[in-house]
């Protein structure tokens, strides 16, 4: 994840983006780290090199294998318990959102507006999108699902290519260049558009259900932007979304019902546990609140400011990157720094992930590395 406070985006009908930056000269300096209290080992076991990560990259997993990539269109394959590469496609074209992947095909998005399917190392086919994309591609069910920059859900037959249907869903004019929200629950594709949760069958793209997280308010654009932003936290029916600079929100996938909805001022995604659930605010406050309710458990200030990307719940800690390029690990029941690792001084491209007992991140500058807890 990119950490500018505002990564605002205007979409025309024809797709076109364009970024509205902040300035860089008034940002408060990073929290200064204390010590290591190395109360957590997590040590790194393996490590690949790629070219830079500048888009929006959303690392999937599927039993022991992960997929990932770089700007230039490399997707890789790799085995997380060793780090060696399954297989690997040298698109040759830049990229603006991936990897879709469900164990045997995977998918990314073109900076072009070309969505790409690969497998075993080949380009099995592509397609033109309408507009485009910075949200990952769900391969699932032997179809392709795209989220668009013109909050068009679109699906795509995953042996051919042919487009299947598209849902278009009305919205506020801007977007942000960041992974949305897009997964399977049961048989609902699960889609964030605009300020709500959106359910729709696969099958057609009727839309089952809808839940509101966030309004739009606000005289201009700007103020009324609430784009659901990834990665969402699922545990069976339940998936818990933020909308960007406004609310954490749980809501049942079955149903199409908000649980419970909390404000909040962050703008990267979720994690959690059977109790609670954890986020990091822009100021890079860390905190958890309570699943059942949405009432806030505890909070931290201790990494305020350093760019901190969206945490990951793993055993007793919780991990997240900083814009210098440290790994941290705190403690899930008050928030403590419990241990951190150094990588290459870059922010991580997405948010981390765990298969097989291993921590696989992606840095900026494009280090894949495995890490993992041990004594």
């Amino acid at each position: 994840m990119r950490h500018t406070v505002a990564r605002l985006f205007i979409t025309t009908a024809a797709a076109l983006v364009l970024a509205a930056c902040s300035s860089t000269s008034s940002r408060p300096q990073p929290t200064p780290l204390g010590p290591n209290p190395d109360k957590f080992s997590i040590k790194m076991v393996w490590s690949l090199g790629l070219s830079a990560v500048d888009f929006p990259l959303d690392i999937k997993v599927q039993g022991n294998s992960a997929a990932v990539a770089d700007g230039k269109g490399e997707v890789v394959v790799l085995d997380v318990r060793t780090g060696q590469a399954n297989w690997r496609a040298a698109t040759a074209e830049a990229l603006s959102a991936g990897v879709g992947f469900d164990g045997n095909r995977a998918a990314v998005v073109t900076r072009s507006h070309d969505l790409l399917a690969l497998e075993a190392g080949k380009v099995i086919w592509r397609t033109k999108l309408n507009a485009s994309s910075h949200t990952a591609p769900l391969v699932a069910g032997g179809r392709v699902f795209v989220l668009g920059a013109d909050r068009a859900v679109s699906a795509f037959d995953g042996a051919s290519g042919r487009r299947l249907w598209t849902q278009q869903r009305p919205g506020e004019p801007l977007v942000l260049r960041q992974a949305g929200v897009l997964l399977a629950v049961g048989d609902t594709l699960v889609a964030g558009v605009s300020g709500k949760l959106v359910g729709l069958n696969p099958l057609n793209g009727s839309i089952r259900w809808e839940a509101p997280v966030a309004t739009p308010r606000g005289i201009n654009d700007v103020e009324r932007l609430v784009d659901l932003v990834g990665p969402a936290f699922r545990e069976g029916d339940e998936v818990c979304v933020r909308a960007f600079q406004a609310a954490v929100a749980c809501t049942n996938a079955t149903r199409g019902t908000l649980t419970w909805t909390k404000p909040s001022a962050g703008s990267v995604g979720l994690s959690g546990d059977t109790t609670q659930l954890y986020g990091t605010d822009e100021d890079g406050t860390v905190g958890a609140w309570r699943r059942t309710d949405g009432e806030r458990v505890w909070s931290t200030q201790n990494l305020r400011f350093r760019g901190l990307s969206a945490p990951l719940a793993l055993g007793a800690g919780l991990v997240l990157g900083d814009a210098q390029g440290y790994v941290h690990v705190l403690s899930k029941d008050n928030g403590d720094t419990l241990s951190r690792i150094s990588l290459d001084g870059s922010a991580l491209a997405g948010a981390p992930v765990l298969a097989a007992n291993t921590l696989v991140v992606v840095t900026a500058k494009g280090l894949v590395a495995g890490l993992r807890p041990g004594n």
